[in-house]
């Protein structure tokens, strides 16, 4: 059985990540974790708020713990609730240390990770992609979702193709994991600049490769800047995409496919990003 994590900050509960989560195992009859980020480190109020004007410090922290610890039960028992009802197989852990080491730790063990883009575990918001996000792709030993702010179910899938190990390796992981989206519209996209061949790179072993796991997969093929190429052709789609790349590798960057492509889509797109790197 496979087996997919989907990481929670449980101060700030996110639907998005619950929904898609249960959306991806339903699919691919796996079983579901639900890793709750309670980092001992990491409350929901800050310092100015714990001195009172008569001086009761010890009493107020008191509280805003125990106002923390109920938020956080809530927050597992509407995943649970949810699991339930979708009669999924799940099982909940709290990461009560330094949540970013721990949850990294945890991707050695299971198949795929969930996780919303604008997680940060601060009190801040932040730019995309946070750094907690940054730091999370950077590391993971598993292919990665980054999801958007508001479900919806998948209509189309996209993967983005140059040719190199990285873009193809995120095909393959993503075939193994979803196997049971092959009757969804699958397209390939490419982007060649104005003085390279029409053609896919390796065009007769990617085709083949393709064949033999999305058969009725198409191909795209634009010419031009590649990063703001993809952007725009993306931001065309009326699909409910899901799009597939390669990026955050530990070794080069890829020309395509790389850190910054992946940036570019966590900031313009509304779509999951399945991102896996070789």
């Amino acid at each position: 059985m496979k087996t997919i994590i989907a990481a929670f900050d449980a101060l700030k509960f996110s639907n998005s990540t619950k929904g898609y989560s249960i959306y991806f195992a339903n699919i691919s009859k796996a079983h579901l974790t639900g890793v709750f980020l309670d980092d001992f480190s990491y409350t929901s109020y800050k310092l100015y708020e714990l001195v009172e004007e008569d001086g009761r410090f010890v009493k107020k922290l008191n509280e805003l713990d125990k106002e923390d610890l109920e938020t956080r039960k809530h927050s597992a028992k509407i995943f649970e609730d949810a699991c339930k009802k979708e009669d999924i197989s799940y099982s909940i852990h709290h990461d009560r240390h330094f949540a970013i080491k721990e949850l990294i730790h945890e991707t050695i063990y299971n198949d795929l990770l969930v996780i919303h883009s604008v997680e940060t575990l601060t009190h801040y918001q932040e730019k995309l992609p946070t750094n907690f996000i940054q730091h999370t792709l950077a590391k993971t030993h598993c292919p990665v979702i980054v999801v958007p702010d508001k479900f919806k179910p998948v209509e189309k899938i996209i993967f983005l193709y140059d040719g190199t190990p990285s873009s193809v390796y995120a095909i393959k992981m993503f075939s193994n994991i979803f196997h049971s989206f092959k009757h969804l519209p699958v397209e390939t996209l490419s982007v060649n600049t104005s003085n390279q061949s029409p053609h896919l790179p390796d065009n007769k072993l990617m085709r083949e490769f393709m064949t033999r796991r999305f058969p009725k997969a198409s191909y795209t093929i634009l010419k031009g800047e590649p990063s703001s190429e993809i952007r725009s052709y993306l931001n065309t789609q009326y699909e409910n995409l899901f799009v597939v790349l390669g990026a955050y590798s530990r070794g080069g960057l890829s020309r395509l496919i790389d850190e910054s492509m992946a940036d570019v889509l966590m900031k313009n797109l509304r779509a999951p990003l399945f991102i896996a790197h070789n």
